[in-house]
């Protein structure tokens, strides 16, 4: 972009506006009215006076609340959808965008993760900004260099509240610890995700279908300052790394703009204070989400969409104490290991959502039998 012109005005549809995201989002079109102008919001219904007073400030064109809504929104008229919805129900939406032709910045990792071929056969080269920090990090430092190029990703992870807790520790941690993360505020979802590090396995899936990367070439380290937002390591040993202040803010008003960045999104990191900044291997043996994600990645098919349906309700489980702590990933585990993935090369909608059906139906009778 040169920098003395000024990028056309972009017609955005939020979804999930009530959300952490699409809160932030809004924000970010608030202070640049000269940029962006929303034109459609939805919600899950969660919070319904912040939806009516977010449709009351920016009077878009068409608003509504559920699945339904989200899903016709996505298929507006637009130049940028926004999917800040948390969960599976955001793949209808996600494939609804692809299909209008619209750029995605995705937030709803889900939707990629568990669509899998079904989403990224649906979307041209380039349709696709990631709204993940680690994920717009990395294609912020592919610019760097050519696809041939690159070795490896590096994501990196805080490891959350409990970081250096042994297994058997973890035993006794509440949903109130769980929800204490070190950086970010977030839903309760992404946020349990995050002690149990299930949302790094599913940024390594989501990694390897954004960047066509096969997964034993993508790492994860542990980084508890959560500075450095993700890595690029080249075939001639460079490593670019993408740096920020540990907030959403660059990397959602990247994915509006892209590939255009928005003037003062974020402020800098202050040089002129010092500061330590540690890398620490994973620990796979308390930590065990990203190595059973990796198997679920490699299976491929509908074995994604089983991993994050048993999880969300194991998440629920946790917080109304019906189940452990490490038991979480252990369900997942169990279920994934009993899904039988189908046998067909082509995947469907029906098939993945009946794939999350028999997840969340076996990971309530696995908890059943746990307690």
């Amino acid at each position: 972009m040169n920098p003395t012109s000024q990028p056309e005005r972009r017609d955005v549809v939020v979804l999930g506006s009530t959300g952490s995201i699409g809160t932030q989002a809004l924000d970010v079109v608030r202070d640049n009215p000269d940029r962006f102008r929303v034109v459609g919001l939805t919600a899950g219904g969660g919070n319904p006076e912040l939806f009516a007073a977010q449709v009351a400030e920016f009077a878009p064109a068409f608003s509504g609340l559920g699945e339904e809504a989200s899903t016709e929104a996505a298929g507006r008229p637009c130049d940028v959808v926004l999917n800040g919805i948390t969960g599976a129900v955001g793949l209808r939406p996600t494939l609804a965008a692809l299909d209008a032709g619209t750029t995605l910045a995705l937030a709803n990792k889900e939707s990629l993760i568990i669509g899998g071929p079904l989403v990224r056969d649906r979307a041209r080269p380039g349709q696709i900004v990631p709204v993940d920090s680690e994920h717009s990090a990395i294609a912020q430092s592919l610019r760097a260099g050519t696809a041939d190029e690159v070795r490896r990703l590096v994501l990196t992870a805080s490891g959350g509240p409990f970081r250096g807790m042994t297994r058997e520790q973890l035993t006794s941690v509440t949903p109130a610890q769980a929800l204490a993360h070190p950086n970010f505020a977030m839903g309760k979802v992404i946020t349990t995700n995050s002690a149990t590090l299930v949302n790094k396995g599913l940024e390594v899936i989501e990694a390897h279908l954004l960047f066509d990367v096969p997964l034993e070439r993508i790492d994860v380290v542990v980084h508890p300052q959560q500075l450095i937002h993700s890595m690029v390591e080249f075939v001639d040993g460079a490593v670019v790394a993408q740096l920020g202040l540990p907030t959403m803010l660059v990397p959602i008003a990247l994915g509006l703009g892209w590939p255009d960045r928005v003037p003062d999104a974020e402020s800098p990191i202050d040089w002129t204070r010092a500061a330590d900044w540690r890398f620490e291997p994973l620990d796979d043996t308390a930590f065990p989400a990203v190595r059973i994600a990796r198997e679920a990645g490699a299976r491929g098919s509908t074995a994604p969409a089983v991993y994050n349906a048993a999880n969300e309700v194991c998440v629920e489980a946790f917080h109304d104490g019906r189940l452990r702590f490490p038991d979480i990933v252990s369900v997942v585990e169990d279920v994934l290991r009993s899904h039988d993935v189908p046998s067909t090369q082509t995947l469907t909608v029906d098939d993945v959502l009946a794939a999350d059906a028999w997840a969340r139906s076996t990971a309530h009778e696995l908890i059943r039998s746990e307690t």
